[in-house]
């Protein structure tokens, strides 16, 4: 059974896009759409601009849903899934290349999502670690402790593959946190150079503003399940589809359950369609042991 899965934020690079628009009359006509409905030429920061530019989270979000959404559209018959997930914002992408969403609603509430978590991160700047070689258990376990002795809280964010764990929230959690994992035997505890705490209760703010844009917005059901992040499961339902994606951003991200659910429900094939190969080397770590599976991308 062929899995199509789709990158989030991180995955983008100058140059994004360029090469479909420029090579196929389809992208290019979605990629006009796109500029007009967002009010401003994203295209040209994608194929020019520069990383700091990329990595504004109003800009990064759409920018990798666009190259992402359009390249699965532009596969044309070739995308035939059995089954799609995302990783974070890459539920977005998959939700509209699986048909529970159109394309400009999918565009308009990426938007509304990335200019939420933005003033978020604004109100209440928080940060993100990733935690390298430690069980999960452990993991949680510190965070819980953490949070229960201070004065803030730090969560489990992206369950990323085995030894690999995002964990998310404020700034001074974040980094007792870490002290912490490494005194427990973490191969390393990585701050990384984010603008706020993702997939954290620091999030509730931009969540209760997309969860009005979510609930005014007409969700089907999609053509193949579409796994998703906050429980890992297959859905086909429009309105439990909703209600996951409204609970998503202040709830971990657990993809590595995700995979393996999709494995243990028939998955063979693995393609990541849009920028990047994080998700590629995420499977691979996560599938390890299995010869039955194979894994590729298309960007």
């Amino acid at each position: 059974m062929k899995a199509f899965v789709f990158p989030g934020q991180g995955a983008q690079f100058t140059g994004m896009g360029k090469e479909l628009y420029e090579s196929n009359p389809k992208a290019k006509e979605l990629f006009e759409k796109a500029n007009e409905i967002l009010g401003f030429r994203i295209t040209d920061i994608m194929f020019e601009g520069d990383a700091e530019e990329l990595k504004q989270t109003k800009v990064t979000q759409p920018a990798v849903f666009l190259h992402s959404v359009i390249t699965a559209i532009c596969l044309g018959e070739e995308f035939k899934p059995d089954m799609v997930g995302g990783h974070s914002l890459g539920e977005f992408s998959a939700l509209v290349a699986a048909g529970a969403l159109s394309f400009e609603d999918g565009l308009r509430l990426v938007h509304a999502r990335a200019l939420a978590m933005q003033k978020a991160c604004e109100a209440a700047p928080g940060t993100m670690a990733a935690i390298i070689a430690l069980p999960d258990e452990t993991v949680e376990q510190v965070c819980a402790e953490v949070s229960a002795e201070g004065k803030g809280n730090v969560v489990p964010a992206n369950y990323n593959c085995p030894g690999q764990l995002v964990i998310s929230g404020d700034v001074a959690e974040v980094n007792a946190a870490c002290e912490k994992l490494k005194a427990a035997g973490a191969k390393r505890a990585i701050v990384l150079p984010v603008g706020g705490a993702f997939h954290s209760p620091l999030m509730q703010p931009a969540k209760d503003e997309l969860q009005a844009a979510i609930e005014q917005t007409e969700f089907h059901t999609p053509v193949c399940p579409v796994y998703q992040n906050v429980d890992a499961k297959a859905h086909t339902d429009a309105t439990e589809i909703k209600q996951n994606l409204i609970a998503q951003l202040t709830a971990s991200v657990r993809w590595t359950q995700e995979v393996q659910n999709m494995i243990a429900d028939g998955a063979t094939d693995f393609t990541e369609c849009g920028p990047g190969k994080a998700l590629q080397g995420m499977i691979v770590k996560i599938a390890k042991g299995n010869e039955n599976i194979t894994i590729d991308g298309i960007q």
